[in-house]
């Protein structure tokens, strides 16, 4: 049987709304995204009215819901933005009868655990589908650095959340020596988003313009990351390479951590590195694990090439919830 579900991903800056329809237990089809910028709207209620009004029918009475940040108390408070959720209202204040609340990383890993073999694109490693049984890595460098996996069993999937993004940096070279170094003089202590992050560019960049004694990068972070994708400074496009081989020593961490047979690129800095990433030192760094190279050699590395994971993932979560 289809239904239709509205799917939801809150974010800082931004919400996005679709429609989408699932049967089985998966979706079948996203809709076209209406995108809202949180702070024009009073409320997550305002916002879904100002949604309702773009559609010639009534709301599905079902929602999937991904928020950015934990998901867990009475009041939710969404980083960076005045909006609050309580979950305990939202079939009153949303007028619908059934809803799945999750993390939006953990919406990502919904995303991984349903979409399309053709939603995702080849990075390193035996270019094969994904398996269809065991553990896969969802790794989605951002503004923060999310971290999941997605277990396969027989019958179905799980998405387990983690603070991945958390564990401490471990440099494997001397100019990450340095880094770490000079980082934890600010911090005390450095985890892996602090370098595998969008602002984690930022830190690479400094670190490396100390060794030519250049200023630090005038303009912000975006200027930055434009700076280092269409090549217009040398030493930006540095900081990018080292950022891709951070990333791949941190992916290859957790691919070992998790037990992995597969590990998927997200994020929102994953989208904008992809047509870097496979030249880069990623591949490299992510197999460089001593006795275990020959192991993580045989591991596929894909990147999700979703429109809206988050959207998509937030009805897919929905969708297996209310299917059981």
């Amino acid at each position: 049987m289809t239904m239709q579900i509205v799917a939801v991903d809150i974010g800082g800056t931004h919400a996005r709304f679709a429609l989408a329809e699932a049967a089985d237990g998966r979706v079948i089809d996203l809709g076209s995204t209406v995108t809202f910028k949180t702070a024009e709207f009073a409320s997550f209620q305002t916002a879904w009215e100002a949604f309702g009004e773009t559609i010639p029918h009534p709301l599905p009475r079902a929602a999937g819901i991904a928020f950015a940040g934990p998901v867990e108390g009475d009041v939710l408070q969404l980083t960076n933005s005045h909006w609050t959720v309580r979950p305990s209202l939202i079939e009153a204040r949303l007028n619908v009868d059934s809803f799945t609340l999750v993390n939006d990383f953990a919406a990502v890993g919904h995303a991984v655990g349903q979409a399309s073999a053709g939603s995702f694109s080849h990075l390193c490693g035996p270019d094969v589908p994904l398996p269809e049984l065991g553990t896969t890595t969802v790794v989605g460098p951002g503004t923060g650095l999310g971290v999941a996996y997605v277990l396969r069993t027989k019958d179905r999937y799980h998405v387990g959340p983690t603070e991945g993004g958390h564990l401490d940096f471990a440099p494997i070279d001397h100019f990450e020596d340095e880094l770490v170094s000079e980082l934890r003089a600010k911090l005390r202590r450095v985890s892996t988003e602090r370098i595998v992050s969008g602002p984690g560019l930022r830190h690479i960049h400094d670190a490396l313009g100390q060794i030519e004694k250049r200023a630090p990068f005038a303009q912000d972070d975006k200027a930055l990351w434009t700076a280092a994708l269409d090549g217009t400074d040398s030493l930006a496009v540095a900081a990018l390479d080292r950022f891709c081989m951070a990333l791949g020593s941190v992916a290859g961490d957790l691919a070992l951590a998790h037990g992995a047979n597969a590990v998927v690129i997200a994020g929102g800095v994953g989208a904008r590195i992809a047509g870097h990433l496979p030249a880069s030192g990623f591949a490299e760094r992510f197999v460089a694990k001593g006795r275990f190279q020959a192991m993580m050699a045989g591991i596929p590395v894909k990147l999700i090439t979703l429109d809206q994971p988050g959207l998509f993932g937030a009805a897919a979560a929905f969708a297996m919830e209310h299917s059981r």
